[in-house]
């Protein structure tokens, strides 16, 4: 879901970030990889939303056919998501170096729902067991959540006391510590995310989507 290895090696070739433990925004920084993250996120976001709503298609099927998932649970979680990739197009559109303000509320935009999403994702999925997917793959999504949640604390919290911005940090820094343990935490919630929407493959090879259209006379 979100792009981070042609930005973070083409920052690297450069020498603009840090090889560990960079904040993912720090390597789409400077230009060229900027650029490159910006359509990247961009282009994830997009795919994103495509994926959350099939999902949510998938389980509204379900409840009509077994009753056993909530609508409400599941619109919930559909808006949680869409908020979840539109904080991804702040995070695309106002760069970390140049608006950082926005930048940032845009990154809580994209964690804090997104932490929610996977939640409500892993009820949802015990909850429409065994409709939906197998036992295996409601632990494995329950245990990622359960791995993001965890790591989006400390990477929120020791954020806040990273004094420096620069891309570049010193082991010597007073705030180093801090940077790694938020740069590491975010880098773990961002991977829990992707390989959250890995679990949803299965789920939609039982699943087809049709576009009608109606002309109005």
């Amino acid at each position: 879901m979100f792009p981070v290895h042609p930005h973070y090696t083409f920052g690297l070739t450069r020498h603009d970030v840090d090889i560990i433990f960079p904040y993912i925004s720090d390597t789409g920084a400077n230009p060229p990889e900027s650029c490159i993250f910006g359509l990247m996120t961009f282009i994830s976001a997009c795919a994103g939303v495509a994926t959350i709503y099939a999902r949510y298609k998938f389980v509204e099927k379900l409840s009509g056919d077994s009753r056993v998932v909530s609508t409400r649970l599941n619109k919930t979680a559909l808006v949680l998501g869409l908020l979840s990739c539109l904080g991804m197009c702040i995070v695309a559109t106002f760069q970390e170096t140049t608006v950082t303000e926005v930048h940032d509320i845009g990154a809580l935009m994209f964690f804090v729902p997104g932490v929610l999403y996977i939640i409500l994702q892993s009820i949802i999925s015990y909850g429409a067991f065994p409709y939906g997917s197998s036992m295996c793959v409601c632990r494995a999504r329950l245990c990622m959540a359960i791995i993001a949640t965890l790591a989006f604390f400390p990477t929120v919290i020791c954020a806040f006391f990273v004094k420096q911005n620069t891309l570049h940090r010193d082991k010597n820094d007073q705030d180093y510590p801090y940077h790694v343990a938020s740069a590491s935490c975010e880098w773990i919630v961002a991977f829990s995310f992707i390989f959250f929407f890995f679990t949803y493959i299965d789920d939609f090879k039982l699943l087809t989507l049709r576009v009608t259209t109606e002309c109005a006379e």
